[in-house]
């Protein structure tokens, strides 16, 4: 596949569709895909004509976390650039909508939560998988998961391994809700603010930020958890149980 290829975009409606594009590999993250997703992100902000930004995934799954080997191979400087697509998302100043199709796993279930809003199709599952693999989370996924689902439940993903299918999503607040297609209803949710005066749109999200929790900015926030959990991701990339995993997972 072309590189030009790996993050699809379009408007429609005052609505931005960007589209993670490799459902051969399950839409697995590499430093080129989270560079592009950060242009489109970029590119839907800059544009006047958008108010808003949906993010799905082509093919069967949304996203299936980090390419392995890639993360194998990664320094500090190169998780940040694996991160840098869903911190695109996270600090996008329009609304944003992750319609999720399939499964979102490890730093596809990150791209998922850095969005405001996630619609689950009848096929999603929300997956950290973080322990699983050996590793420790990332990309500020300990802070994403707190917001999202409170502090129980976030430990109970993150400690205990609990994943999410689409209903139990909702259930726990992870999801607005399931419908069999998510990109169509997350397309109807945006037409709100695509109908509204974009410097409106802009202005209450960026209020919302604030009060989120006063004395600081949510993505202040995150920026700080991403930073906290850099460190010791790299560690456990490093260790030799990891590198047993992913000489695993290459071999199959």
């Amino acid at each position: 596949m072309a590189q030009s290829d790996l993050v699809l975009y379009s408007v429609d409606n005052h609505i931005a569709l960007i589209t993670v594009n490799d459902p051969a590999r399950r839409n697995a993250v590499t430093g080129a895909m989270s560079a592009q997703l950060r242009a489109a992100v970029e590119r839907a902000q800059a544009d006047t004509d958008v108010h808003a930004v949906v993010v799905t995934g082509a093919g069967k799954a949304f996203c299936a976390g980090a390419d392995l080997s890639a993360l194998g191979e990664a320094t500090e400087e190169g998780l940040l650039g694996v991160y840098d697509g869903f911190m695109a998302v996270a600090n996008c100043t329009l609304p944003t909508i992750a319609a999720v199709n399939g499964a979102a796993v490890g730093a596809g279930l990150n791209l998922a939560l850095a969005a405001d809003v996630r619609i689950a199709g009848p096929d999603a599952l929300f997956d950290a998988r973080f322990q699983k693999l050996g590793l420790h989370p990332g990309g500020g996924a300990t802070w994403m998961l707190h917001r999202a689902v409170g502090p129980q439940v976030a430990r109970a993903v993150l400690l205990f391994g609990m994943r999410f299918d689409a209903h139990a999503a909702v259930a726990h607040g992870l999801a607005l809700s399931v419908v069999d297609d998510p990109v169509a209803a997350a397309l109807e949710l945006a037409a709100g603010p695509a109908a509204a005066p974009r410097d409106v749109v802009l202005a209450t999200k960026a209020t919302m930020r604030a009060t989120s929790s006063p004395g600081s900015l949510d993505t202040e926030q995150h920026e700080l958890a991403k930073r906290a959990e850099l460190g010791p991701q790299a560690q456990s990339i490093r260790s030799p149980e990891f590198a047993a995993r992913l000489a695993a997972a290459r071999g199959k």
